[in-house]
């Protein structure tokens, strides 16, 4: 009999065509994430991944299966959502995944109001870059993630919070350098910038530099915004940041803002669109509407 855990394990393997990551993520060993895949294999009687020299790849009886695991480990955290809310009382845990900035994400306000409204909700919160968030809910590590940049997967439903607008700041040592340069002598100064080409931060620079034709200086890389922002105050080099904390670094003296440089995003919660009526999931919703009031879904993108 095959159950949910070794469900759960299959996604996550063919996910990141690689044991050892599917491990890490479900916090499992290795060996316990091999094994169920070969119980799953042995039940079915059939290989559902083959062995490349880095990487698992999935047969075509494992793609066909992957489909339908995801929407059978969706109807069970649904099932279970509903059955508690059958009791009268919503309860149960929601795993959020969040960016490691919570003054963006506003993380706070709305496990506080969920908290206030349905006390027997507990509530995980677990930093996670946008890129590992949108994996983390599809293979059902998250219940609900917090995204920086358009809706991307049409198995995700989205709610745009808001824009988040972003300055290029740099020391203000270099002051005069940063507000006379041009795009090219701009991308030429020291940068310091994301490690994880997935990042929103990454798709921002690409999109003020890349698509110019220009390749940035990078002296250092970072994995969290939050050191990134330690790096330029020190005087490393440039970075993107969010404007409010650009404006703030001016203000106390410690930055400088190229005039010609910024960009925006928009940020959204996401759940898989399955899970549009699970007690739990409206939970969050209801309490993220109060602290965003102006709060929208958005239409998720056409299969291809």
């Amino acid at each position: 009999m095959i159950d949910l855990v070794q469900l759960r394990t299959f996604v996550a393997v063919a996910e990141e065509q690689h044991l050892t990551r599917a491990a890490e993520r479900l916090h499992v060993s290795q060996s316990a994430a091999s094994a169920h895949v070969r119980a799953i294999e042995d039940s079915l009687d059939m290989q559902l991944f083959v062995r490349t020299n880095r990487s698992l790849e999935l047969t075509r009886a494992g793609e066909m299966l992957l489909r339908q695991a995801k929407v059978l480990l969706n109807g069970a955290a649904e099932f279970t959502s509903f059955a508690r809310d059958l009791r009268g009382k919503t309860e149960g845990n929601l795993i959020v995944g969040a960016s490691s900035d919570p003054l963006s994400s506003r993380i706070g306000e709305v496990v506080a109001g969920l908290r206030a409204r349905h006390p027997l909700i507990t509530v995980d919160v677990c930093a996670r870059a946008s890129a590992g968030a949108r994996q983390a809910l599809k293979t059902g590590e998250f219940d609900i993630g917090m995204l920086l940049g358009r809706p991307m997967d049409p198995d995700l439903t989205y709610y745009q919070l808001t824009t988040i607008n972003f300055l290029v700041a740099g020391p203000v040592a270099w002051k005069d350098k940063i507000e006379s340069a041009d795009w090219e002598e701009l991308a030429a100064l020291p940068w310091i910038t994301p490690s994880d080409t997935n990042r929103a931060y990454a798709y921002m620079l690409d999109r003020l530099f890349g698509e110019r034709g220009l390749e940035l200086n990078s002296v250092v890389r970072f994995d969290n915004s939050a050191l990134g922002r330690a790096l330029v105050q020190a005087g490393v080099g440039m970075l993107l940041m969010r404007e409010e904390y650009a404006l703030q670094g001016v203000k106390e003296g410690h930055l400088a803002l190229s005039p010609i440089a910024r960009s925006d995003y928009p940020q959204f919660i996401a759940h898989l669109a399955g899970r549009d009526n699970d007690p739990l999931i409206r939970t969050f919703i209801d309490a993220a509407s109060e602290v965003w009031p102006d709060m929208k879904r958005k239409a998720s993108p056409a299969r291809k």
